[in-house]
């Protein structure tokens, strides 16, 4: 459906010409030279329609798919369809639309790598946003020349977590970036500088919970080792302690308290850790809190 406008302000600033309005593809279009003075404009007047039935829905849907930060160009880019075209120039100018610039295939690249580390480690979809937003912030300021791309997309990750408040450990998420740990440190530590970030830290006790789920091991055991570790945490410095490590040892001590039958090597092998960090950490777990059990 075409439909013309005829107020002053609405002239085509070319030519001077009178513009019309194609409301199939949402264009305001000159009528004498063709230039698209604006695109993508939007119908609301139907927009509170409702729809109770898929056939309802397909039928009163008048927009394509919503823009989304997960996608290299938040959805808007064109494609240039190159079946069925004859005249060479256009068939040219199609092959030059498949050709991405380095900016757009570094986002593909990724933003490809983050959804699938997140897809694995099945991150909520505001981690996800969020460690986009980071890495386009990264790549704005040009501070990717000399690093890997999928180091500073698990760094980007991993920050993107600790904010959130989401419970993955650095250790899981190189487990499926497969990259060096040295590499993503560095990114990490450029990340956190370069932004002005704030460092937050993952509370071990969030982790409890998955561990113990993992173990098949009861509610009273997972309560108690949460409570246990958090005490411990409260008196005692844990800085440099590894968090998967604090989490085996008030696993380990509580099972045993409790007459849990599980091994140090099952809790090892499940949390991620060596069986010597488990007894260490136990030990100090011991030490350190005096444990009253309602038994």
């Amino acid at each position: 459906m075409v439909v013309e406008i005829d107020a002053l302000s609405n002239l085509c600033p070319e030519c001077g010409g009178s513009t019309v309005i194609i409301q199939e593809r949402g264009e305001t279009v000159c009528q004498q030279c063709g230039l698209v003075v604006g695109e993508r404009g939007l119908d609301v007047s139907h927009s509170g329609i409702r729809a109770y039935s898929k056939h309802e829905k397909d039928r009163k849907e008048r927009t394509g798919s919503p823009m989304s930060i997960l996608m290299p160009d938040i959805g808007l880019s064109t494609v240039i369809d190159r079946t069925k075209i004859k005249n060479p120039d256009l068939r040219r100018a199609a092959k030059w639309n498949t050709h991405l610039s380095w900016e757009k295939r570094n986002m593909l690249m990724a933003i490809t790598e983050l959804k699938r580390i997140g897809g694995n480690l099945n991150f909520p979809e505001r981690v996800k946003k969020s460690a986009v937003r980071l890495y386009k912030e990264v790549f704005k300021r040009q501070l990717l020349r000399g690093r890997s791309i999928n180091g500073m997309v698990a760094a980007c990750a991993y920050y993107a977590c600790k904010d959130e408040r989401v419970p993955i450990t650095l250790q899981e998420i190189l487990e499926e970036a497969s990259i060096n740990d040295n590499i993503v440190k560095k990114c990490y530590k450029i990340l956190v500088r370069e932004l002005n970030l704030k460092i937050s830290h993952i509370d071990p006790v969030t982790l409890i919970p998955r561990y113990c789920a993992d173990l098949n091991l009861g509610i009273e055991v997972e309560k108690e080792a949460m409570r246990v570790l958090h005490n411990f945490i409260v008196r005692t410095s844990i800085s440099g302690k590894d968090p998967k490590g604090l989490c085996a040892g008030a696993i380990y001590l509580v099972s045993k308290l409790r007459n849990v039958k599980v091994s140090q090597k099952d809790i090892s092998h499940v949390i991620g850790v060596t069986e010597v960090t488990l007894r260490s950490r136990y030990k100090e777990l011991l030490k350190n809190i005096s444990l009253n059990f309602n038994t």
